[in-house]
C-alpha cells in the first residue's frame, strides 16, 4: 500500500454536468509531471457519502499502486458538490457526465471503471442505462433492488427515513442524535420525517406512491438489463439487508444482457457478510472462521486489470460462494445452482404451532386431509420485532430467535434432529395458504437453523402484503375469511444444516422495524393512523399443502 507521499491529489476538481451544475472531485494520481505519469485507466467513485472518508482514501491508493488513476466524486448536493441532492433521480445524467469528464482528462487513456457499495452501487446501474461510450467494467458491492423487490410493502421502510436523515443536507447527520427506536413507532408513517425533526420531501413522495407507479420508473433498473453489455463483478454477502438485488443482478446479465459477451462476462462473489462486508468473521454470535475474510481488493483490481488494462489474469468462475456451516469458500458455475434439488418441506401440526412450545412440524410427507389449521391473533399496537439496531445499516445478520419464537403471534414449525448434514444453497420460498379477518394484511416467513443448544440463527426471510399478492402495480384487498395462496420469497442462502440440527421456519405478521406495520384497515397505506387487530388462520391440509422449498444440494 502507498503512504501519502506516493499519491498526488487534485482536491475539489470543479466537474460541469449538462444543467451548468458543478459536482466535486478529488482525483488520486501517482507523483510526477504529466508526462511521467503518462495516460492510465480511471476508477470513478461516486457517493453521497464524503469523498473524503478514510475508507476512500484506502481505496484510492490502493489503486493508484496498481497503476490507476482513481477519481472520488460528491454526488450532486452532498459534500463539495452543488446542487440538490434528490435521491436516486438525477444519478444516471449525472453518472454519465462524470464518466465522460474522466475519459477526456489528461492523464485518461479512456477506460473508465466504475466502483461502489450500497446507494454507490445502485447509482453506476442508472448511470449505464444512459450508456456512457467509455465505460468498459463495473463493480457492484451490496446493491439494492428495484423499488418494492426487497421492501414489497408499497411502502419505504421505517428504517430508511434514518438513512434519509444521515444523507439530509451537505454533510452526513448524526444518526445517535435521534431516537429512532421511539420514532419508527409513529404514525402515520408520512409524518415521521417531521416527527424526527426534519422535513424530507423524498419520504413524504415514497408514502404518497404506495405502488409501483410511474414515479418509480426510472428507477427501475433491473428491467433494462436487455440494453447493457458492460462486464460487471457483482458482490454482496449472506446477510446483507440487500443482498436481495446482487443475484438478481447477475441472474439478470447473465440471461438478458444485451450481447452473449455481456451475458458471459458476469461474477457473483457471495461471503457471510453483512453490509459492511469482508470486515469481520464473526456477525453477532456466529463466527465464520479464518476464511471468512478474503483479498477483496485484490478481487476488484483482479477485475479491473482484465477489463481496463485488458491484462490476462487467468480464468476464474464465474460464481464464487461462502458456504456457512461448512465455513468454507467454492467455485460454480452458475447461479442458482443447476444440482439443487427443489425438496418441499411441507407445514404441519395439530392445530397449534404457537411459539416454539407448540406442536407444529416441518415434514416431507403431504397432509391429510382433516389437518386443523394454525390461528393467532396479529396486532399492530404489538407488532412481532425483527432483530436489528435502529440506527445501524445493518439490517440483521445471524441472530438468535429464540426469545421472539416465545411469543403466540409467531407459528413454529420443525423438523425433526437431522442425522445427517444437510446443504441447502440457493433460493427459498414458502408457499402459504391463509385466511385473515381484515381486508389487508402481512405475512412473513423466515428460515431458521435450530442448534442442539437452542440457538435459533436466522438465515433468510421475506414477506408478502395481501393486498399486493399479484403484483406492486395492482393492489387488490382482499376478502375477510377467505383462504388464498400466498407465494413468499425468502431470498437466498447457503448454509450446510449440521448433523443434530433441526429446519425451523418461523410464520407471523409483521418483522418490525424492518417492514413497516400493516394496520389490518385495508385503508390507503402510509396515511391513517387506525388500528385493526386481526385474526390470522394458517392452512396446511391435502387441500391447502402451505410448504416451505429448499435448494438442498445432494
Amino acid at each position: 500500500m502507498m503512504n501519502a507521499r506516493e499519491v498526488r491529489i487534485e482536491f475539489d476538481r470543479r466537474v460541469p454536468m449538462r444543467d451548468g451544475v458543478m459536482l466535486s472531485a478529488d482525483v488520486y494520481l501517482p507523483p510526477g509531471t504529466p508526462d511521467e505519469v503518462g495516460r492510465r485507466a480511471v476508477i470513478l467513485a461516486r457517493t453521497p457519502y464524503g469523498k473524503l472518508s478514510a475508507d476512500m482514501w484506502h481505496r484510492a491508493a490502493y489503486f493508484v499502486s496498481r497503476g490507476y488513476i482513481f477519481a472520488a466524486m460528491d454526488v450532486r448536493g452532498r459534500g463539495d458538490s452543488a446542487g440538490e441532492f434528490v435521491p436516486y433521480f438525477n444519478e444516471g445524467r449525472d453518472g454519465y457526465d462524470a464518466i465522460e469528464w474522466c475519459a477526456a482528462q489528461p492523464w485518461s487513456d479512456g477506460n473508465v471503471g466504475t466502483l461502489g457499495a450500497s446507494y454507490p452501487g445502485c447509482i453506476q446501474w442508472l448511470a449505464a442505462l444512459e450508456h456512457p461510450p467509455h465505460l468498459r467494467a463495473m463493480i457492484v458491492l451490496v446493491t439494492p433492488s428495484d423499488p418494492f423487490v426487497e421492501t414489497p410493502t408499497g411502502l419505504p421502510t421505517p428504517m430508511h427515513l434514518c438513512w434519509l436523515h444521515y444523507v439530509s443536507g451537505h454533510v452526513c447527520q448524526p444518526m445517535e442524535a435521534v431516537n429512532w427506536a421511539q420514532i419508527y413507532e409513529h404514525l402515520p408513517l408520512l409524518t415521521m420525517d417531521e416527527r424526527a425533526g426534519r422535513s424530507l420531501p423524498h419520504w413524504r413522495a415514497s408514502v404518497e406512491h404506495a405502488q409501483l407507479d410511474e414515479f418509480w420508473q426510472p428507477l427501475c433498473y433491473q428491467q433494462h438489463f436487455d440494453q447493457l453489455d458492460v462486464p460487471v463483478l457483482h458482490i454482496s454477502g449472506w446477510y446483507d439487508d440487500e443482498q436481495v438485488g446482487t443475484p438478481l443482478n447477475y441472474i439478470g446479465m447473465t440471461t438478458r444482457g444485451a450481447t452473449p459477451e455481456a451475458r458471459s462476462n458476469q461474477r457473483l462473489l457471495m461471503g457471510p457478510w453483512g453490509h459492511a462486508i469482508n470486515k469481520e468473521s464473526k456477525l453477532g454470535d456466529v463466527d465464520f472462521g479464518p476464511r471468512a475474510l478474503i483479498d477483496l481488493l485484490g478481487e476488484e483490481a483482479r477485475w479491473f486489470d482484465r477489463w481496463l488494462k485488458h491484462f490476462s489474469t487467468g480464468a476464474q468462475a464465474p460464481v464464487r460462494i461462502f458456504v456457512m456451516g461448512a465455513n468454507d469458500w467454492r467455485d460454480e458455475q452458475e447461479w442458482p445452482l443447476a444440482r439443487a434439488q427443489a425438496t418441499p418441506y411441507y407445514l404441519r401440526s395439530a392445530g397449534r404451532a404457537n411459539s416454539r412450545y407448540g406442536n407444529g412440524t416441518l415434514s416431507t410427507a403431504t397432509p391429510a386431509a382433516n389437518e386443523p389449521c394454525d390461528s393467532y391473533t396479529y396486532d399492530p399496537a404489538h407488532p412481532t420485532p425483527f432483530v436489528t439496531d435502529p440506527t445501524s445499516s445493518q439490517i440483521g445478520g445471524p441472530d438468535d430467535y429464540s426469545a421472539i419464537e416465545r411469543r403466540d403471534d409467531v407459528l413454529v414449525y420443525v423438523t425433526g434432529a437431522l442425522a445427517e448434514d444437510l446443504e441447502v444453497t440457493g433460493p427459498v420460498r414458502v408457499e402459504l395458504y391463509a385466511s385473515s379477518s381484515a381486508p389487508d394484511t402481512d405475512f412473513m416467513a423466515k428460515l431458521i437453523d435450530v442448534w442442539p443448544s437452542g440457538f435459533r440463527q436466522r438465515l433468510c426471510d421475506g414477506m408478502v402484503r395481501a393486498r399486493f399478492r399479484v403484483g406492486m402495480e395492482h393492489p387488490t384487498l382482499i376478502e375477510p375469511q377467505r383462504i388464498y395462496r400466498y407465494s413468499i420469497d425468502c431470498w437466498n442462502t447457503a448454509q450446510v444444516f449440521k448433523a443434530g440440527h433441526r429446519i425451523g421456519l418461523e410464520i407471523s405478521s409483521s418483522a418490525f422495524p424492518k417492514y413497516d406495520r400493516n394496520l389490518n384497515t385495508g385503508a390507503t397505506l402510509g396515511v391513517t393512523t387506525e388500528m385493526v387487530v386481526a385474526e390470522q388462520r394458517i392452512y396446511h391440509d391435502a387441500d391447502h399443502p402451505s410448504v416451505l422449498v429448499l435448494p438442498v444440494i445432494p
